[in-house]
């Protein structure tokens, strides 16, 4: 595209493309996100353009980012008709073109079937994405995030282009500030006041920053922001960078996510050549471009000052808190960092307004910024739970909405397995029980209950879940992840780790339990960084709600969830058929037996790995734990 030389060329470039787009036209977008590339999509992307050109055919097909419902890739929607296809495979396309472009109508073996069988054509309709709100991710499936024209078709840069018309920093900041936007990254600070301390602190050099570091297990929501919709990020980033008065952005993203390093890196030079980085910018006087800068993985490099030394070529280690960033960050210059997220909301307040904003979410930011939370906010939504994926909902939406309405109950439950518990914000977060499903979701809320809101993280947790065994993993976790600095942290999970890994061996003591609170409520109040500060909500959540595991686990040598290895049992029942499944499956050769007659497990060979309880097609496999144990087989 030609370089844009004015605010003004800007805005009649956007309308042009955004006019330009025949939303009757028929459309076919594949998704091409990490999740459904690992699933087949190129491939499927591929035969669709080839089959189309070999047809002479007026269709388009886009390759698009993460469309969130990851499990079910690769993932294709038809459009106008906005018919939805799963798991479509390279010899699916012919019929799909022939009945579904060509015809109007669909194919039923590629459709989502929920539990009850209940099959869904249209993709609003499926009940993961019925009951989102989808901002942030708006055009994520529509777009081809490769091209700069794809995201400006859609309104893109079109607020930027007003904020520098407007020419009028303060204001913009005052916007951010009355919008009540919380940095999406975990703390939930709102992002208006950190722009205004770091846009009144006086020095001619000031940086931003975007953290990409995303380290939570099981998160990949500002990777698929990227992944699906890179240019949203920068638009984001230069609002804030002409507000705040910096010159120098950095995306701090881990060296692990290399498709989204190839977007961004696209997405930015494309930026360039438009004119929208760099010198001059749309032939004004400000002045701004944006490196990137590649992290080697560590989870401690999340937090804020971490990262900053990490991006100055030291080893990753958080500062002292007293020398505000927004004072002096990144090499002692006034800095502002915000996550992936909280930069892909800034446009949208922007374009759609403050009362669009504030209408979305809990509380009253007239009040406070800090009153309430407004906004989507993006989930990771994984563990025992129907649909995984990745989730947008308004801030205050329930737990018990997104887990069984988006996600569409817990797996199983048809085989008697309920829901135990949900684990918010990541490694540091905490596991909430039943009796919580009907909170509304949100910063405030979450904190209250022993949890936190992390960078969005939600692990559903059936009756099969250990909670003593999930806290004893989250803290090997963290102790393995810690940066070793301070005492605290340092020493306080090591401690910890011990503990909890002699209860779930059945060797712990009653009062290791008050030793546990001890220890996690000192890393509370004088560990150095948050990561030290959290650390202590897995054990302190679980010990506050799932009690009675951990005693069961040190008096009675039991685990009801019959997960703990060394306090379990597996032994063969008398409704073996011995079809010898068992036998040929186990890893140690611990099951002997002939066929059509029943087996037995020797259990000084048996490692307790489950795979005979797994496969077993005839119930025959039993879990024994604690006095059952002696009482059946006298060991």
């Amino acid at each position: 595209m030609e370089r844009l030389n004015s605010p003004d060329d800007l805005i009649k470039y956007v309308d042009a493309l955004e006019g330009a787009v025949d939303h009757n036209k028929p459309k076919v977008s594949v998704c091409r996100g990490t999740g459904c590339i690992a699933s087949g999509a190129s491939e499927v992307s591929s035969t669709f353009k080839s089959e189309v050109e070999k047809r002479n055919l007026d269709i388009q097909v886009v390759e698009t980012g993460c469309h969130g419902f990851c499990e079910r890739g690769p993932l294709v929607v038809i459009h106008p008709r906005e018919t939805f296809y799963q798991k479509v495979k390279e010899n699916d396309i012919s019929e799909i073109i022939d009945k579904s472009l060509l015809e109007d109508g669909v194919i039923p073996r590629l459709q989502y079937r929920d539990e009850n069988k209940t099959v869904y054509e249209k993709e609003n309709e499926v009940p993961f994405y019925k009951h989102q709100m989808r901002v942030v991710f708006g055009m994520n499936g529509h777009i081809d995030p490769t091209r700069i024209e794809d995201y400006m078709s859609y309104g893109g840069y079109r607020a930027f282009a007003n904020v520098l018309k407007e020419d009028n920093p303060v204001d913009i900041i005052d916007t951010v500030i009355k919008s009540g936007l919380r940095g999406r990254g975990g703390a939930g600070f709102p992002a208006g006041l950190k722009w205004k301390s770091t846009a009144q602190t006086p020095g001619d050099i000031k940086y931003i920053i975007c953290n990409a570091d995303e380290g939570d297990p099981g998160a990949f929501m500002d990777r698929s922001i990227m992944e699906g919709n890179p240019h949203s990020v920068l638009e984001g980033m230069l609002i804030g960078a002409y507000a705040i008065g910096a010159g120098v952005g950095y995306i701090y993203i881990r060296n692990e996510y290399p498709l989204a390093l190839d977007r961004l890196e696209t997405a930015l030079d494309q930026a360039r050549d438009a004119g929208l980085l760099g010198d001059n910018i749309l032939g004004s006087s400000f002045c701004f471009d944006v490196k990137i800068s590649r992290g080697g993985g560590a989870f401690v490099c999340g937090e804020s000052t971490a990262l900053m030394e990490s991006i100055e070529g030291r080893v990753g280690r958080p500062r002292v808190k007293w020398q505000r960033t927004a004072i002096s960050g990144l090499w002692g210059k006034p800095t502002n960092i915000n996550n992936v997220e909280t930069w892909a909301n800034v446009p949208y307040i922007f374009s759609r307004g403050i009362d669009w904003f504030t209408s979305i979410g809990t509380g009253d930011v007239s009040k406070s910024p800090w009153d309430g939370s407004k906004g989507t906010k993006i989930f990771s939504l994984v563990g025992k739970v129907n649909n995984t994926g990745l989730v947008e909902v308004p801030m205050g939406t329930t737990l018990r909405t997104i887990v069984f309405d988006i996600g569409g109950g817990i797996k199983d439950s048809k085989k008697g397995r309920k829901f135990k518990a949900v684990q918010t914000g990541g490694p540091s977060g905490g596991c909430i029980p039943e009796e919580f499903l009907d909170i509304g979701v949100d910063f405030d809320e979450l904190t209250r209950l022993g949890s936190m809101m992390g960078s969005g993280g939600l692990i559903v947790m059936d009756d099969r879940t250990c909670m003593v065994e999930v806290a004893r993993y989250f803290v090997d976790f963290l102790k393995e992840e810690s940066c070793g600095k301070c005492t605290p942290c340092r020493e306080g999970l090591r401690a910890m780790s011990e503990i909890l890994n002699r209860i779930v061996r059945g060797k712990g003591k009653m009062e290791d339990l008050e030793l546990l609170e001890d220890l996690a409520q000192t890393m509370v109040v004088a560990s150095f960084c948050n990561l030290g500060q959290t650390a202590a909500n897995p054990v302190l959540s679980t010990l506050k709600y799932f009690r009675n595991e951990y005693i069961d686990h040190v008096q009675n040598k039991i685990c009801t969830a019959r997960q703990c290895t060394e306090l379990i049992k597996f032994d063969i029942s008398e409704n073996c058929t011995g079809c010898t499944i068992c036998a040929r499956k186990c890893p140690v050769s611990a099951i002997s037996g002939e066929t059509k007659k029943i087996h037995s497990i020797d259990q000084s060979k048996c490692v307790q790995c489950g795979v005979c309880y797994d496969v077993c097609n005839f119930n025959a496999v039993n879990i024994l734990s604690g006095p059952e144990i002696g009482d059946k087989l006298g060991v």
